[in-house]
């Protein structure tokens, strides 16, 4: 597949939430693209203070290239990400769309509740973000999905979450081949 997949990383991100997703993806033969948000760096630290290198940089991106972003929570991250217009201007184009996807796990999916973009999307996020939401919509999941909206609670669910990205791309032969190759089955 040529077109990306986006996980989108700034300063405070929850490395499992992060790296995880992009990890079952690319087992399942995906092109994920890691981006940092940092003005004029690649390197990117997470909450429990993991230096990671992003592939590339949101100024450099062409948004048209990719099919689905990816926001992980993680205390700052999740609040960088969603006060960050630049990102919050894709997950507006790619939820918009009819052939994008968005995936958001633990405090990322307040980037819709937080910019008014979760409308009637059901979803989940972690329990200390619910009431930032702003919407009745809530279930209480490891995974939810609606239409292009993949959601999960929290660093737990982070390999059942890539997993729910991947299925959007890939038939369930590779699904079974990456988890038997991770030992799930």
């Amino acid at each position: 597949m040529n077109k990306k997949i986006f996980v989108m990383l700034a300063n405070g991100f929850e490395l499992i939430e992060a790296m995880s997703p992009v990890d079952v993806l690319r087992r399942a033969g995906l092109n994920v693209v890691t981006v940092s948000t940092m003005e004029n760096t690649l390197e990117v630290e997470s909450a429990q203070k993991v230096k990671v290198v992003a592939d590339i940089n949101i100024s450099d991106i062409n948004v048209g290239e990719g099919v689905m972003v990816v926001i992980p929570g993680g205390f700052p991250g999740y609040v960088n990400l969603r006060s960050d217009s630049r990102v919050v201007e894709i997950v507006k184009e790619y939820l918009n769309s009819n052939d994008k996807f968005v995936g958001a796990i633990c405090g990322g999916p307040t980037t819709l509740g937080i910019n008014g973009l979760i409308g009637d999307y059901k979803f989940t996020c972690h329990t200390s973000v619910k009431e930032e939401m702003a919407s009745e919509k809530y279930e209480h999941k490891d995974v939810v999905v609606d239409r292009n909206l993949i959601t999960s609670p929290g660093a737990g669910k982070s390999v059942e979450f890539g997993l729910a990205l991947a299925s959007v791309f890939v038939d369930e032969a590779t699904i079974t081949k990456v988890k038997k190759g991770m030992e799930l089955i």
